[in-house]
């Protein structure tokens, strides 16, 4: 294999597979991660010209730095990491749920933040390493809903300046890509996207792809490290009291 490598944690449904298949059509071997979704994982895989899944529970403190050490160890060119994997439940600023806020802390934040971690120290490139995070555009919009995902989305975000800081690389980049609205969630129909998902300045649906071709321009580093890409049709530079999940409901 001589083909430079990207882990896509979350990479067989979504938006995760949406990078993973780009980053494939660009010539990367793609290590697919998945959690409970081994089908999906193994069907993607076999319709890339070099990919290969890799299982990892990413609520348990230990065995992210584990499969991130086992993957370094044997892959020559492992030059990016996208964080994609994430949970996404329901509670409000009225009211946080302890194991809700447990689960997203451990899930959005803490293991992507080892996860960081354990790419920088031990990955191997020639050219540099990518660490890439998706978070969300509530960073600049926030609102009540979905209280706990959005609050380890801004701890998420908060390593993006401290892993870069930290670098021992010069040549390493640390980034974000905030996502907008983009496919349907919970029980939202698609009826309700074609309302909620319009709400930007541009008044457009931000797709999948959008995403992976975002992530696919920072993963050749032309950008400082730190930096955060907004990639949704301007959502958020627009006031929204609620989550897209409601606001076609209103």
């Amino acid at each position: 294999m001589t083909a430079p490598a990207v882990l896509v944690t979350g990479g067989a449904k979504r938006i995760g597979a949406a990078i993973t298949r780009a980053f494939a059509q660009a010539g990367w071997h793609v290590v697919i991660h998945y959690g409970k979704s081994r089908a999906q994982a193994e069907a993607l895989a076999a319709e890339l010209p070099s990919a290969e899944i890799v299982a990892c529970e990413l609520g348990d403190w230990n065995e992210g730095p584990a499969m991130a050490k086992a993957l370094a160890a044997r892959l020559k060119d492992w030059r990016v990491l996208v964080n994609c994997a994430g949970v996404f439940d329901l509670d409000t600023a009225q009211d946080l749920a302890p194991a809700i806020f447990e689960k997203a802390m451990q899930v959005n934040a803490a293991t992507p933040a080892r996860l960081g971690q354990t790419f920088l120290a031990h990955a191997r490139s020639s050219t540099g390493r990518r660490l890439i995070h998706v978070t969300d555009q509530k960073l600049r919009n926030p609102n009540p809903d979905f209280f706990s995902y959005t609050m380890s989305k801004h701890a998420l975000a908060a390593t993006i300046p401290m892993l870069s800081m930290a670098r021992m690389d010069s040549r390493d980049r640390v980034y974000g890509i905030a996502p907008g609205a983009i496919l349907a969630s919970h029980d939202q129909t698609e009826a309700e996207t074609e309302i909620s998902h319009r709400m930007n300045l541009l008044a457009r649906k931000t797709t999948p792809q959008d995403i992976a071709e975002a992530a696919l321009f920072l993963a050749g580093g032309w950008l400082a490290s730190g930096e955060t890409l907004y990639v949704d049709s301007g959502q958020h530079l627009m006031a929204q009291d609620r989550d897209v999940l409601f606001l076609a409901r209103q």
